[in-house]
């Protein structure tokens, strides 16, 4: 229907009224679509608003977890670094072993003792696999004397814990224990395989970690270092022994004939054992042959 005005009569609308019926009708569009445009360009920018808030929510959730405290070592040495340029735990050999012997944590091992050395990472499952076999029978093989377990714990898998770095901060958890509660170190290794988070998470958090060393006996005093960091650095305490002890792996293991570190790996007096590692029994015969 026309918006124009009826005329007396139903006479048509004069040339200048039909023009200054279309202006208006052309300026009420004009408006209308003014305010189509205000409100697309309202809801464009709210949008875009959205939009980079999301991408900034994004962004935290990959950048926040590389911010936190430091954790493991990030030297430009990190690849070269030795066992004797680092602090290392006091009870670890020089090769970066923490022997556990009948006389106790950190004592080496007897002349005529058969040792087993294990390398072994806490974020691999296989090794947790090893120590459900094994942990019990090592332990009773120390008790019963000729033989030294040589615990090599290396860091290698921090990858594998979503950025948690969870082989870092069990290892130097593990390495704080060795160092100021040695007679704490087999329980809480023990703990540790026992509560073993599955690889490709984060892992433990510290404050998980701290439960199972207070609950294995290690005092408050001692877990409350599991977080501090080496002086004037931004990793953990031990975080560049246990890079060390890593590349000394490296070094042992092609010694014995891998390629490089493979974890667990079990050596009697050097020699690589080939048995059952994952079934109770063939390690314990392996070394009571050793023994003669």
């Amino acid at each position: 229907m026309s918006s124009s005005t009826p005329r007396p009569g139903g006479a048509k609308p004069s040339k200048a009224e039909r023009r200054d019926q279309a202006r208006e009708q052309a300026r009420l569009l004009r408006e209308q679509q003014a305010k189509r445009d205000r409100r697309n360009k309202v809801v464009a920018i709210g949008g875009l608003a959205a939009a980079v808030v999301a991408l900034v929510v994004v962004a935290a959730i990959i950048i926040v977890p590389s911010l936190g405290p430091g954790i493991a070592y990030t030297g430009d040495d990190a690849d070269e670094l030795a066992l004797a340029d680092v602090a290392a735990p006091s009870t670890a050999e020089s090769n970066g072993a923490i022997p556990l012997s009948a006389d106790g944590v950190g004592e080496p091992a007897a002349d005529d003792d058969v040792v087993v050395s294990v390398y072994f990472d806490y974020m691999c499952p296989y090794c947790g696999m090893f120590e459900a076999a094994n942990d019990a029978e090592l332990n009773q093989l120390v008790a019963d004397g000729g033989v030294t377990v040589e615990y090599h714990v290396v860091s290698f898998l921090d990858r594998q814990s979503s950025g948690g770095e969870y082989s870092t901060r069990a290892g130097n958890a593990a390495a704080v224990v060795a160092d100021q509660a040695p007679e704490q170190f087999p329980a809480f290794h023990s703990a540790l395989f026992e509560n073993q988070p599955e690889e490709g998470t984060k892992g433990l958090d510290d404050g998980e970690i701290a439960d199972l060393a207070l609950e294995a006996g290690v005092p408050q005093d001692v877990v409350d270092q599991f977080t501090a960091t080496a002086p004037d650095a931004d990793w953990r305490t031990f975080a560049p022994w246990l890079v060390a002890a890593t590349n000394q792996a490296g070094d042992d293991l092609r010694a014995a004939g891998l390629e490089g570190i493979s974890t667990p790996t079990v050596l009697i007096d050097g020699q690589r054992f080939t048995g059952d590692m994952y079934t109770a029994g063939p390690l314990t015969e392996a070394v009571q042959a050793a023994q003669g």
